[in-house]
């Protein structure tokens, strides 16, 4: 019981986006825009700037890095097997491998673990962020008909506001930077309004993936790769670590969280595929009403 009262404040967040974008209609991508460029700058510079320097920084990094690596070789290696086409490999990378460990992820881990694993979270939120607006961005481009467009990829890259944001924090801390009290106020109060609105607009934009049908075994491989094998293949690279359990823990169910909301956006940007990863999106959310709660209460 206590791990559905754990995820149910965000489900309800996420209802109360759902509902007000079928019942009003919101233009979702400038609510989205003010989230990514104007807010997650703000909890990122905050949560940099305020926990220490230390191993975790590294060991959270690596975890990302190992897992999207795993997970990419195996869908790889799965879409040769049955000759899918290069689109259709790309687009089951980007559903299978980039979890929703921001707007779905952190709030999860604050209402599970408090502030100390909300931290945790954030950190993985920001290097999540980059890894998929590098390796993610790529897959997008390079399974579309755009691979012209691949130049544009570092411009995005060093236009991410949230890498700003997480870097100016560090340095300050490294360089021992006192920010004034009432700018620190104002980052505060940012940075706290963040999550909340970035759950509302995880809902509003479930509240639009459309139903058109897709390839059934693809969808398929997919969800298992996102919920049942990230999570185990999480659970091994933490056993590899030496790291504390509570962190060990956060990592796993992060893992596990369904497809990132995000890589709907890049899907249909550049025509890779955008019914599969919005298929892919909409089915793991709705099974994550299930898992996170059972994986939840494995971890704690």
């Amino acid at each position: 019981m206590d791990v559905i009262l754990i995820v149910l404040p965000a489900l309800l967040v996420f209802l109360v986006g759902f509902i007000g974008q079928k019942m009003l209609g919101f233009e979702i991508n400038s609510i989205s825009k003010m989230a990514i460029y104007l807010m997650n700058p703000f909890l990122a510079f905050k949560t940099f700037y305020e926990n220490e320097l230390n191993m975790d920084y590294v060991y959270i990094f690596l975890f990302c890095i190992g897992l999207c690596v795993v997970l990419i070789l195996s869908i790889k290696i799965t879409a040769v097997t049955r000759k899918y086409p290069k689109s259709k490999a790309s687009a089951m990378i980007l559903s299978g491998v980039f979890m929703n460990s921001g707007n779905y992820g952190v709030p999860i881990i604050l209402f599970g673990f408090g502030e100390i694993g909300f931290r945790y979270a954030v950190i993985m939120m920001v290097i999540q962020s980059f890894l998929m607006n590098t390796i993610g961005l790529y897959y997008a481009v390079s399974g579309s008909d755009k691979a012209r467009e691949s130049k544009d990829i570092w411009m995005k890259i060093i236009k991410m506001p949230i890498l700003h944001g997480a870097f100016i924090g560090l340095a300050l801390q490294v360089l021992h930077i006192h920010v004034p009290l009432f700018l620190n106020q104002t980052i505060d109060l940012i940075a706290q309004a963040t999550i909340p609105t970035i759950m509302v607009v995880l809902g509003m934009q479930l509240a639009t993936l459309g139903g058109k049908k897709v390839e059934r075994s693809a969808l398929s491989f997919v969800v298992i790769m996102r919920m049942v094998a990230s999570p185990i293949i999480a659970w091994f690279i933490v056993s590899l670590m030496p790291i504390s359990p509570t962190l060990g823990s956060i990592l796993i169910i992060l893992a596990s969280m369904p497809t990132a909301a995000n890589t709907t956006m890049f899907s249909l940007q550049f025509n890779t595929e955008p019914d599969l990863v919005s298929a892919s999106t909409l089915v793991t959310t709705i099974l994550s009403i299930v898992t996170i709660p059972i994986m939840l209460a494995l971890m704690s």
